[in-house]
């Protein structure tokens, strides 16, 4: 039987450590301050110079309106994959990139780099930025998320390009920008802290870095500490200031009622006429595309529809144009100046009205002497004149 160097452990009764892994033991060079862990040494072709024993390949699609795009920089992006002897395909009829090694193939890795080219190409980000991932300092990650915008300081603070389209975000950049990328947005999606607080923090650390005395400090005590979001507490805010709310308005609706009855408030309720009642349903208001066919635009070409819309709209500017035109000019217009002829006419008509009051006058004054005629009568003229009109008697004679 085989002594796998375990049997004097196991009888002595002492327990062995246990590693994970085959190689997960401390290496005399993970704590040497002069190494970069983050630097990432370029490829040379020399280390290997027979090339790659099997053919890897991989393949992604792309939605249908990243063709026309795709067809147009597909040249770009296959000169840029031939300088590091890895071959593409674009197929339009299933709609997918395929990326594949050759026998020129000589960096084992380039074909991981090639497969995350096709990834952000697929995802709308543009060639020349895609093509820069086949670079060995430039990594990408691809966030899925489920909205957001992109924010122009993250790039700039992560030393890293972000594109978000539709549910996934993009980025570009150092191994140690993309990780601080994905705590930026997988904080934000799950709403533990907003993006604004991480730029905050950036910042910070950014000016501390260019401190060399704080270079091998922990910077914990000069970071801000941002309090994370909490549902209970903002829950129990809103429900607080429900419960108050109903409190203070049963208090304040009794004095309100008996002042509103005070001033005999009433409202005017507006009576709703009553239609007169029919069993058929009211005519269907006619669609889009029934006012298109009654036009006739609905069998138009795209091309005449255009040009419709345009001419409808070159109208309706100038119509407003000369509008405005003529509010301009209506504040230069003189005003009308009185003819001769109406002038003649108002001299006429005030001599009409002269003669007519002077010939009122005229008869006003004879109504009134003839009343004063009638009030002064003289009794001796007229005692006078009744004792003349009466007639003398004859005398008789007298007999002898």
């Amino acid at each position: 039987m085989e002594d796998f160097g375990g049997g004097e452990a196991f009888a002595s009764g002492t327990k062995v450590k246990k590693h994970k892994g085959k190689h997960d033991k401390p290496k005399p060079w993970d704590e040497d301050p002069n190494i970069d862990h983050w630097k990432v040494e370029k490829f040379d072709p020399s280390w290997n110079e027979s090339g790659m024993l099997e053919v890897s390949s991989f393949s992604t699609l792309f939605p249908q309106y990243r063709e026309k795009y795709l067809q147009e920089a597909w040249p770009m992006v296959k000169s840029a994959l031939k300088e590091f002897g890895v071959s593409c395909e674009l197929n339009l009829v299933e709609g997918s990139m395929t990326v594949s090694t050759t026998r020129k193939t000589r960096d084992p890795y380039i074909i991981m780099k090639a497969r995350d080219l096709i990834k952000l190409l697929s995802r709308s980000v543009p060639a020349p930025q895609a093509i820069k991932i086949l670079n060995d300092e430039m990594q990408c990650d691809i966030i899925k998320i489920g909205n957001l915008i992109r924010n122009k300081a993250i790039e700039i603070l992560t030393e890293c390009y972000i594109l978000v389209q539709g549910s996934t975000v993009a980025a570009m950049g150092s191994f140690k920008g993309l990780k601080q990328v994905r705590r930026i947005v997988e904080d934000c999606i799950h709403n533990q802290m907003h993006p604004v607080y991480h730029i905050k923090t950036l910042l910070m650390k950014r000016e501390l870095a260019k401190n060399p005395a704080l270079a091998n400090e922990n910077w914990d005590r000069f970071l801000p500490k941002f309090k994370k979001y909490d549902d209970s507490a903002f829950l129990l805010h809103i429900w607080l200031c429900y419960y108050f709310t109903r409190i203070l308005f049963k208090l304040i609706y009794p004095f309100a009622f008996l002042m509103l009855s005070r001033k005999n408030v009433q409202r005017k309720v507006k009576a709703k006429e009553k239609k007169p009642y029919t069993p058929f349903p009211p005519p269907q208001p006619p669609s889009k595309i029934d006012l298109q066919l009654e036009s006739g635009e609905y069998f138009m070409s795209v091309k005449k529809k255009s040009a419709k819309k345009w001419q409808e709209k070159k109208e309706k500017q100038a119509e407003k144009v000369a509008e405005n035109k003529r509010k301009r000019e209506a504040a230069f217009v003189p005003p009308k100046e009185p003819s001769q002829i109406s002038d003649s006419n108002k001299s006429d008509n005030d001599k009409n009205d002269l003669f007519a009051m002077t010939k009122s006058l005229k008869n006003k004054a004879k109504e009134l002497k003839m009343h004063e005629a009638h009030d002064y009568v003289r009794a001796d003229s007229f005692i006078a004149n009744a004792e003349s009109s009466r007639p003398k008697k004859k005398s008789k004679p007298s007999s002898a």
